[in-house]
């Protein structure tokens, strides 16, 4: 994984590197999430999607970024951006 300010490249599981916008950081029940975007359109997403991320660290003191497919957990982190949305633009 690398960082270029809010770009994040993350492999896939067949190797190729991928560019995502990270669009936010969200705490929830003591986990950290990232919500990413790809920079270019991957199949099947629409423009306006993003996907959730749980990030970890590695015994290296890394991060390291895991899809996240439960659509509880999914749903309660965008539930919280939104709400972290709103309170900002009050």
């Amino acid at each position: 994984m690398t960082e270029d300010n809010d770009i994040v490249t993350l492999l896939s599981n067949d190797g190729e590197e991928i560019d995502f916008t990270q669009i936010a950081g969200i705490n929830y029940k003591g986990k950290f999430y990232a919500i990413l975007q790809p920079v270019e359109l991957l199949e099947g997403m629409d423009d306006d999607e993003a996907l959730v991320f749980r990030v970890k660290q590695s015994w290296k003191g890394e991060d390291k970024f895991e899809i996240v497919t439960d659509d509880e957990i999914i749903d309660a982190v965008f539930k919280e951006y939104n709400r972290l949305l709103t309170e900002a633009i009050k």
